[in-house]
């Protein structure tokens, strides 16, 4: 097994060239059959690529739905608990709906960069660019 691994490896000790044209051919043979697997790996990955695209498509898709359904929930629940407790009905229930319609917009547009995010001090940045001074 040693000899097989020696006439394919020319770095290791078993191996029995003794010269330096039995190297050069050999890693020659190495770098062909190596540009040979890159290629064939560089053919896969673009065929993948459409796929990759309409996946991160997808996922973009039902994380924006997500965020504004649930902006929509999340104001709605509180508006049914205030009419509930308060005795405002309906009043609090349109209000809350409302403000969780808006709150569900204002997170799709930051999510996507539309809108700049305040980082907290009164500053205003857009999304991509928090967190790049730190």
């Amino acid at each position: 097994m040693d000899e097989k691994r020696g006439s394919d490896h020319p770095e290791t000790p078993g191996n029995s060239d003794g010269g330096e044209t039995g190297r050069s051919e050999s890693l020659e043979a190495r770098r062909q059959r190596l540009d040979a697997e890159l290629l064939a790996r560089r053919k896969v990955e673009v065929e993948k690529a459409p796929n990759q695209e309409a996946a991160k498509g997808f996922a973009l898709a039902i994380k924006l739905s997500s965020e504004f359904i649930a902006g929509v929930i999340v104001g709605a629940l509180l508006g049914y608990l205030i009419d509930r407790f308060v005795g405002t009905a309906p009043w609090g229930m349109i209000v809350f709906l409302l403000l969780g319609f808006c709150a569900g917009v204002l997170n799709v547009l930051r999510s996507t960069g539309a809108v700049a995010q305040s980082d907290g001090t009164g500053r205003s940045q857009p999304v991509g660019r928090q967190g790049e001074d730190k």
